[in-house]
């Protein structure tokens, strides 16, 4: 491992905050942090820390002696001065005369005593930091150190490789207890440059910013030297299907065993989103004859629970052409490993007389012989983040075995640190956003409606993909709305297109949920005079494509098991036909009935059709151009022509979106049609 510390750039660092009041310690430390959190083998979401000691003004200017450390919901990588709050370290350090500190009260004084009392919580290991005396403090879980103290010998290893430079504190989980026992280790020996927590990670020790940094990468680099030696072949292959199964095969299979009927709701499902990953490292770890043995020991580091579960799902290998097989396999994986894990809560619970609430027992990541890893999560955030995780430990396991054999902390302190109060409120206690968990798909995504649709859909909490004839539209569009969002070439005219748009839709989040086929085209033409090459070419698109998209969300869904939501984009024209509009009016009216006789075909299996009846929206089919033609025609202004209804009100993109949202959500709702046209009684539905 290299040092990344350039002397321009940390300069440069400390001129530019020194311009709004920030002096050199933070600015540098500052600088150092995210060096540190921009390398995934020494930081991952959340999965270190560092601090420093230094002097700032109070709320009333007194110059006051502080501890800035890392603040909780930070990132090290982009880290901001404001996240590393100011705690008065006077008070800390009187902590260390106490006997016992419950966390609730360690939180509390910590609280108290920050200089700004609207700052994010310091982290859980702060006293850590505050009772050893260097001004500079790093802490990371670097995967090469994690192999060494991840051994039945770790401690032994530990001590060959740093010779005394290192005090070697035992596992405790992070608090009062873990910051008294490691300023012990270090006052038995001050000359140590910094610790290694058993199965925890390394701290590291300067009297500057750089030297502490710099001692980080030197003491991880004994470590990646010391897995270097004496390595033995690690994994031997099981033997595996000739023929993997495809990802876009796989992944809905995945998907739909690791969802749970939601109790509480008649008819919801708890759904995961997916995030795969697929190198030499993990085939080789995956395929491994021993899968079921190394992967199952627990975490690299005790911080990886509340995002990976403490054992991935390991599933049978896919054959190619037998994922009927693959998918009761699955299934029958799945259901061990809820039962396994409940059995582990209800073990470990009883410790607490049972005063511990259960956590969803699915899994967060999921190994697949021949294929790669899952991460997965209620987000395709959360998705990413257990995979990033899981191919950490991936390379923390490997190393490990290489050397001995990897063993993580008891069963018993897997559940102390998943249960945690201190940990679960890492992750935040926000209210989940109702289509979380779900991926929604809209084709014609570069249009007016469309486009208004993937955003409402999105801000209700769904994972979207955006399909459109024209990929730069799609791609600009889903860029717009940020996130996971993604833009896809689609033309709803080839089937071949549609299943390869499904197809990356399923590779990238899992499956499918909800699908809206909204691309569409207006043509024009009496109906006894238009020629039939016009006919045949609307009924493509305004029919045809519609069922092509449906087929395509309709295989997915029955892979997956869990229902679904085809929602359609019918237009007024399919119930109130209007002069010359036949080539247009005559596939919307065959798609109505379609949106019908799927919601009969599919209802058995939770598949849940329904269409929006819109009229008068400014969009592909409507332009400006059309609609300043059509008014002057009337002798209307275009406002007038627009609010030409019921109700004298302009029906927008925005309000068709929001219908389909509305579809979407009614879980007892199909074959349903919803008029959005301000009030249209010749458009009405009997």
């Amino acid at each position: 491992m290299k040092s990344a510390w350039v002397d321009s750039d940390a300069e440069a660092l400390v001129t530019q905050y020194a311009e709004r009041g920030i002096g050199r310690d933070l600015a540098l430390r500052v600088y150092t942090t995210r060096l540190l959190g921009r390398d995934p083998q020494l930081v991952l979401h959340g999965g270190g820390n560092t601090s420093v000691k230094t002097r700032l003004p109070d709320l009333m200017g007194d110059d006051t002696e502080v501890l800035c450390v890392k603040g909780s919901g930070w990132d090290m990588g982009s880290i901001e001065p404001a996240g590393l709050p100011a705690v008065r370290l006077a008070q800390l350090r009187k902590l260390r005369a106490l006997d016992k500190l419950c966390d609730e009260d360690m939180v509390r004084v910590q609280r108290a005593n920050l200089l700004d009392p609207m700052a994010p919580n310091p982290s859980v290991e702060t006293l850590l930091h505050a009772f050893v005396p260097h001004k500079f403090v790093d802490h990371t879980h670097s995967t090469a150190v994690l192999s060494l103290i991840d051994q039945p010998n770790g401690v032994e290893l530990c001590r060959e490789v740093y010779d005394g430079t290192m005090g070697i504190v035992p596992y405790i989980m992070p608090g009062f207890d873990l910051a008294k026992k490691a300023a012990e280790v270090f006052d038995a020996d001050p000359k140590v440059e910094g610790l290694i927590l058993h199965k925890h990670g390394i701290f590291t020790f300067g009297a500057d910013a750089r030297e502490a940094y710099e001692r980080m990468i030197a003491y991880v680099t004994r470590a990646e030297a010391r897995l270097q030696k004496g390595r033995k072949a690690v994994f031997v292959s099981a033997q595996l299907p000739q023929a993997a199964a495809k990802l876009a095969v796989v992944a809905p299979l995945v998907r739909g065993a690791c969802s749970l009927k939601d109790d509480a709701v008649d008819g919801a499902v708890r759904r995961l989103i997916l995030d795969f990953r697929s190198d030499d490292a993990i085939l080789n770890f995956v395929n491994g004859a021993e899968v079921a043995r190394y992967s199952q020991q627990g975490v690299v580091t005790p911080d990886h629970t509340i995002r990976t579960k403490n054992w991935p799902l390991v599933v049978p290998a896919p054959a190619d052409g037998k994922s009927d097989d693959f998918k009761r396999g699955v299934q029958q994986a799945v259901q061990a490993y809820i039962a396994h894990y409940r059995a582990y809560f209800a073990r470990n619970n009883a410790r607490f007389d049972g005063g511990k609430k259960i956590l969803d027992p699915l899994p967060r990541v999921v190994l697949v012989p021949g294929v790669g890893l899952f991460g997965l999560g209620r987000s395709k955030k959360d998705a990413r983040v257990a995979a990033d995780l899981a191919q950490a430990a991936v390379s923390t396991i490997t190393d490990a075995e290489a050397i001995g054999r990897f063993e993580s902390i008891s069963e018993a302190d897997m559940f102390d640190c998943e249960y945690w109060s201190l940990e679960q409120a890492k992750l935040g206690s926000a209210k989940e956003l109702p289509l979380a968990g779900q991926i929604a798909v809209v084709t014609g995504a570069g249009g007016a409606i469309g486009s208004a649709t993937a955003k409402a859909f999105a801000a209700a909490g769904a994972e979207v993909a955006l399909l459109d004839l024209d990929e730069n539209a799609a791609k600009a569009k889903a860029k717009a709305i940020g996130g996971a969002a993604i833009g896809i070439k689609c033309d709803v005219t080839d089937a071949a297109s549609v299943r390869a748009a499904f197809d990356r839709v399923a590779e990238t989040f899992g499956g499918v949920d909800i699908a809206v086929s909204n691309a569409g085209a207006a043509w024009q033409g009496r109906i006894g005079e238009v020629d039939e090459s016009v006919l045949r070419e609307s009924f493509e698109l305004n029919f045809y494509g519609h069922q092509r998209v449906a087929q395509a969300a309709t295989k997915i869904m029955l892979a997956q098991g869990t229902g679904g939501c085809l929602l359609f984009n019918v237009s007024k024209q399919a119930v109130n036909p209007g002069p010359n509009f036949g080539p247009y009016g005559l596939p919307k009216a065959a798609t109505l009935f379609l949106v019908r006789q799927y919601a009969l075909d599919y209802g058995a299996d939770g598949i849940r059709a329904n269409a929006v009846n819109a009229d008068r929206i400014r969009s592909g089919l409507l332009t400006d151009e059309m609609i300043a033609a059509r008014s002057k025609a009337r002798g209307l202004s275009e406002k007038d022509y627009m609010g030409g209804n019921l109700l004298a009100r302009e029906v927008t993109a925005e309000d068709v979106a929001q219908a389909f949202v509305a579809q979407a959500l009614a879980l007892k709702t199909t074959a349903d049609v919803t008029t959005v046209d301000g009030g249209n009684i010749a458009a009405a539905l009997r």
